[in-house]
């Protein structure tokens, strides 16, 4: 083979090798041929500015490759979060994963084999890291070879590609509407949204350590002294918000459901108190508002949750656990690992696998919510109170089939319900039209919010503090209203109820359509206020 065979082989493979690395994917379902189709338009600006600058931008290459190389590790940590918790990597939120990763390799391999994994794992990096310096090398190297004029052709096609790519990373980052350019700058664009991402998370996260600072209720004695050792459980209906009350189409349904529940809590002997919060989400991200109201602080987007998972801010249930109380979350849909549990507070988690539910799904609804409230007064710790947070999902799209109640005595390990998750239109045939959207939608919400009250007025020795709410409004198609607001019930006996005598909520389960809402990041220290013993000398 002549030497300029031998040059356009080693140029062709060399750039083969970085248009792989500029494909790999970050995501799992990204994996696949279709990968390969993807034009990457940094390839030119790399190899045509190569070219263009020759052989005094060998340095240039070392740097090229190193970033590359950095973007290799960026994808790939990318890939291992998306498979194990589906987000991607934040590097303030997620660098607890790596020593939680090398404690599970070392239980599962030893030590010895966790050090040659690594060892192996390095040299592969060291192996890629010098064949893309090799192979960005050549091309400066090659430039050197070409005339002024062919250098000169190169740059400005190096140019062009790189506008190209300034523009594709614009749209994606800003959601500018302008012209789609061929190709995609997929691996700079991903840079960008991780640095982008990460100064978000720093800011956030730069506010949520001084929100934890100067927490008066994170150095505070008598924390939930004056319930008195009662149990308090937190229910999120999903997709429970105002229009339950404001839609005709769901109003009056609902209203017959809500006095119904009336009446089985009053033969209770409970009262109830009802208002408004400000969900920080709507139609989804229910995560969102469980760390709102967990925090006390704003928790709006994917990026402040994460900030506030890094961040030494104690919630809710942490203080209840410095209180004495045992907290627990009760997550059917939890069906993957859940790190953020205990970063959140939970000191045990009962997912959708501990539940022991044996019956079949209702879709994606992996239980109904008869059965989850079922498992937890089986499965809830005892000898500690206790401070619940418990996420119902039967209201969760795609609505269909829609539970109905059986028995309690006859809840079983699920199987009795196996009747009703066979029954009914399939999601296609239901969301094939808005009204019976619609339609299923209101009747899962009746279903859940019945279940709850039901649940609320069963005979107990000592009943809990029980405070239900929703999550956020359902989307907009659905609920057909605007705002955030979501309602929230506030239900135990009367002595555990007159704690809460001055937030002027309304009586019973209807709150007053005029009454202010709070935002939900109120709830947290609003509630430890009212629970909580006076310091000495006041405030």
């Amino acid at each position: 083979m002549s030497g300029g065979a031998r040059l356009a082989v080693g140029l062709i493979a060399s750039a083969l090798l970085i248009d792989l690395v500029l494909i790999q994917p970050n995501h799992p379902s990204a994996l696949s041929w279709r990968a390969l189709r993807l034009v990457p338009l940094e390839l030119p600006v790399l190899l045509l500015g190569l070219l263009a600058l020759g052989r005094r931008a060998v340095w240039l290459a070392g740097i090229a490759a190193l970033a590359l190389l950095f973007m290799v590790l960026v994808k790939l940590a990318d890939f291992g979060v998306y498979t194990a918790f589906s987000r991607g990597f934040d590097p303030l939120a997620d660098m607890h994963l790596l020593p939680a990763g090398l404690h599970l390799l070392s239980g599962s391999i030893g030590v010895a084999g966790t050090l040659i994994v690594g060892l192996l794992l390095a040299l592969a990096l060291a192996a890629v890291a010098w064949l893309l310096y090799r192979a960005l090398a050549l091309w400066a190297r090659t430039g050197s070879r070409l005339p002024v004029s062919l250098r000169a052709v190169a740059g400005a096609l190096a140019l062009v590609f790189a506008g190209l790519s300034a523009v594709e990373i614009r749209t994606a980052l800003n959601g500018w509407q302008g012209w789609n350019p061929p190709g995609a700058a997929f691996t700079a664009r991903l840079g960008a949204e991780h640095l982008r991402d990460f100064n978000r998370s720093r800011d956030a996260l730069a506010e949520f350590r001084t929100a934890a600072e100067t927490d008066p209720w994170a150095s505070r004695e008598g924390l939930l002294a004056q319930l008195g050792g009662r149990d308090v459980v937190i229910v999120f209906i999903e997709s429970y918000g105002r229009a339950a009350y404001d839609n005709p189409l769901y109003a009056e349904r609902h209203a017959a459901t809500l006095e119904a529940g009336e009446d089985a809590l009053a033969k209770a002997g409970l009262e109830a108190r009802s208002g408004w919060l400000a969900s920080p989400v709507m139609g989804g991200q229910s995560w969102l508002a469980h760390g709102a109201l967990a925090s006390g602080l704003d928790v709006s987007d994917q990026t402040r949750y994460r900030a506030l998972l890094a961040s030494p801010r104690k919630t809710l249930f942490t203080l209840a656990q410095e209180a004495g109380y045992e907290s627990v979350a009760v997550a059917p849909a939890i069906v993957m690992p859940w790190p953020e549990g205990p970063q959140l507070g939970f000191g045990t988690v009962l997912a959708a696998a501990d539940l022991g539910y044996q019956g079949q799904p209702f879709n994606w609804v992996t239980m109904p919510d008869q059965y989850t409230l079922s498992a937890y007064e089986r499965l809830a710790p005892n000898g500690t109170p206790l401070l619940t947070e418990i996420a119902l999902i039967s209201s969760h799209a795609p609505w269909t089939p829609v539970a109905e109640m059986v028995p309690w005595a006859q809840v079983g390990d699920g199987r009795v319900f196996d009747a009703q998750a066979s029954q009914g239109p399939s999601p296609g045939e239901v969301w094939a039209n808005r009204d019976t959207i619609r339609d299923h939608y209101g009747r899962a919400l009746d279903y859940s919010i019945e279940t709850v009250l039901n649940w609320a007025a069963l005979p107990r020795e000592t009943p809990p503090l029980l405070i239900v709410l929703g999550d956020h409004q359902a989307a907009g198609f659905v609920s057909q209203r605007g705002g955030m607001d979501v309602p929230v019930h506030m239900i135990g006996p009367p002595e555990a109820v007159a704690l809460f005598e001055s937030w002027d909520w309304s009586r019973g389960l209807t709150p007053d359509p005029a009454l202010e809402s709070w935002p939900m990041s109120a709830f947290r220290d609003r509630f430890l206020a009212a629970t909580s013993l006076e310091p000495e000398g006041g405030l």
